[in-house]
């Protein structure tokens, strides 16, 4: 029986470790790209980093706004597009729980559940993007630890129905979790050892580039 082409694959790590890059790479193998985006320009600071990364991704790749209803641009994104990318699942945990804040009938686990029920279900691969925050130290107040264990949630959640995880420290990708996936013929892993190639030979000029925009 021929296998499914089609993968889901879990970039993780700390604050400018390289996943949201990381995840280019790897989607870049493909023609059509969807770009799920679950951050909101709420601030200046906010409104720059997301001008910063619509300049870092290829123009014709589509661009998906999806703060708080991601299962739903999951499902509609995968009947017309080769490769999710979804960034990131840290920005949306934290918005359902502004959400819930406004809203006391909010159900998180429904929410995590929807995401990983429409993970499983997209005809796309999909390549999410998370924060693991459970390596730091416990949070003083009590929301942070809500916050803390609810994302921690989600990335396992995630972590148990993809096929590949991959846990980004300082710009270097360490593969923790690998079902088989680069024996399927998949294009998006297909393009990965040319990813690392790439990374290898420019992945250093392009790290001082965004640092210096950061900085400016």
């Amino acid at each position: 029986m021929e296998k499914s082409s089609k993968s889901v694959t879990l970039v993780l790590g700390g604050a400018r470790s390289g996943k949201s890059f990381y995840a280019q790479e790897l989607a870049g193998a493909c023609e059509r790209v969807s770009f799920i985006a679950t951050g909101r320009a709420t601030d200046a600071e906010m409104r720059r980093k997301i001008a910063r990364h619509r300049r870092e991704r290829p123009a014709w790749w589509k661009t998906v706004e999806a703060p708080v209803k991601l299962a739903e641009a999951i499902r509609r994104e995968s009947e017309e597009t080769d490769v999710i990318i979804v960034d990131c699942l840290t920005v949306y945990v934290a918005n359902v729980m502004a959400g819930a804040r406004k809203k006391a009938n909010i159900n998180f686990e429904e929410c995590i559940g929807g995401v990983c029920e429409a993970l499983r279900d997209s005809k796309a691969s999909v390549i999410a993007v998370s924060n693991e925050v459970g390596s730091g130290v416990v949070p003083p107040y009590r929301s942070g630890r809500i916050y803390r264990d609810l994302l921690g949630q989600m990335n396992r959640r995630v972590a148990e129905i993809a096929d590949r995880v991959v846990l980004m420290i300082a710009g270097v990708p360490l593969t923790v979790k690998d079902c088989g996936i680069s024996q399927r013929g998949d294009v998006l892993f297909q393009g990965a050892a040319a990813a690392e190639s790439s990374r290898s030979a420019n992945g250093g000029r392009k790290r001082v580039a965004r640092v210096h925009e950061t900085l400016r």
